[in-house]
């Protein structure tokens, strides 16, 4: 089961879709390296679809669907050198919750600002077994609109400053304030 997204709705879309193009313009787009050929092939049309009629369960299920993610990948040895192991069996929901949310939360924070708002709260969407004590501690912070969106902007693959979101599988994310 997928991140609830509270304030998900056809305005929130349209903008995720923005900034899906933003992204792509810019040469911007996240690839994962654990995207097959076809995987990265086609995942920019995977989210647009996506971001225009589903939610980041429905690409989790493309992405096994489709084979579109390796089996296998390489890992670096404690003592120098790599090894090949299996990619984990949750690496579909890992990737399409993870890319769902940073478009959500970017799609989400420039509509805030165009409807003349400022700020979003962070919530937990998902319930997970054993919540991390850092993304405890971000449960109802509001975050200012304008620098979430640029940290989600600049910090694709990467963890962003702001902490949100707090790493994989945290299950937060942000919705609108009710002002």
């Amino acid at each position: 089961m997928g991140i609830r997204y509270e304030s998900l709705d056809e305005a929130v879309r349209t903008c995720m879709l923005q900034e899906l193009e933003h992204d792509l313009s810019n040469s911007r787009l996240y690839l994962s390296p654990r995207l097959t050929e076809a995987g990265v092939k086609f995942w920019p049309e995977i989210l647009r679809e996506a971001f225009g009629n589903h939610d980041d369960t429905w690409i989790a299920a493309i992405l096994r669907s489709k084979r579109l993610l390796r089996t296998q990948e390489q890992r670096r040895k404690p003592r120098g050198g790599f090894t090949i192991v299996k990619v984990p069996h949750t690496a579909a929901d890992t990737l399409a919750e993870g890319e769902f949310n940073r478009f959500y939360a970017r799609g989400l924070c420039t509509r805030v600002l165009a409807i003349g708002g400022t700020h979003v709260e962070v919530y937990r969407g998902k319930d997970v077994r054993n919540p991390r004590p850092e993304s405890q501690a971000m449960i109802g912070r509001r975050l200012p609109a304008q620098k979430l969106l640029e940290d989600l902007r600049n910090s694709q693959g990467v963890e962003p400053a702001l902490g949100l979101p707090p790493g994989p599988n945290s299950g937060l994310t942000v919705r609108q304030l009710k002002e």
